[in-house]
């Protein structure tokens, strides 16, 4: 599970953000004393800052360039302060987005796991499994994944499913293989007791309900079959 530290000194603001990124899977620490922000850096050990540009004692680009100076974590400004000048200061002092003040929620999810998924490649830390932007979540078994809803259109729409013990073990066994192929008795052997017989066709049926669940969400094609071998994942819609 990513976790993401929120450095922003509206309790409102800072209260609206970490309730609609816990949503999305996400731990989220929001910081409480502003004189001392670096103290719960360190104890946090986040994944990725957001970081507001006015705040009690020091701005946020002194934070920014102390984190810098013993981290490379990705960090976004989110501020009102959206003139040039401030936007290149925040790039200068090490910032990797800025996102202006009142900003949609879902843009900002968009920019963050657009942001994790640059820093942190295919895999997470811990315990998100990650393929071609679709998260597969290993603490709460589920599934999540932006879909852009028009090329024109910068804003991603959001999307998460529980998924059942089954169903999350089927994409468990795929994201691992990274694409790869899986057989249909690596499958069957990860679904069920070696020792308990099941019939093959009871693992089809279970493909086919989570294929129609994926479709419902717009990964119809999330997985592939290979013929007379097994499934492997394909491209996210």
């Amino acid at each position: 599970m990513y976790k993401i530290l929120v450095v922003e000194d509206d309790a409102v603001i800072s209260e609206q953000i970490g309730k609609f990124l816990e949503k999305w899977g996400y731990e989220v620490e929001t910081v409480k004393d502003f004189a001392d922000v670096m103290a719960q850096f360190v104890s946090c050990e986040p994944q990725l800052v957001l970081l507001d540009i006015g705040l009690p004692f020091y701005n946020g680009y002194y934070w920014c360039s102390e984190i810098r100076k013993v981290s490379q974590v990705p960090i976004i400004f989110i501020s009102s302060a959206s003139d040039n000048m401030n936007v290149v200061m925040a790039v200068n002092m090490g910032g990797d987005d800025f996102v202006v003040k009142p900003f949609d929620l879902e843009i900002l999810q968009a920019k963050i796991q657009a942001l994790l998924r640059r820093a942190y490649a295919f895999t997470a830390p811990g315990t998100v499994l990650e393929y071609r932007g679709v998260l597969l979540n290993m603490t709460d078994m589920s599934l999540s994944y932006q879909k852009i809803q028009a090329e024109s259109v910068q804003k991603e729409e959001g999307t998460r499913i529980e998924l059942t013990k089954n169903e999350f073990r089927i994409l468990q066994t795929l994201f691992e293989a990274a694409g790869g192929v899986v057989s249909r008795d690596m499958l069957m052997k990860r679904l069920w007791d070696d020792e308990c017989f099941v019939d093959d066709n009871t693992l089809t049926v279970n493909i086919n309900r989570l294929r129609k669940r994926l479709a419902e969400i717009g990964l119809g094609d999330l997985i592939l079959t290979k013929k007379s071998v097994g499934y492997l994942l394909g491209e996210a819609d």
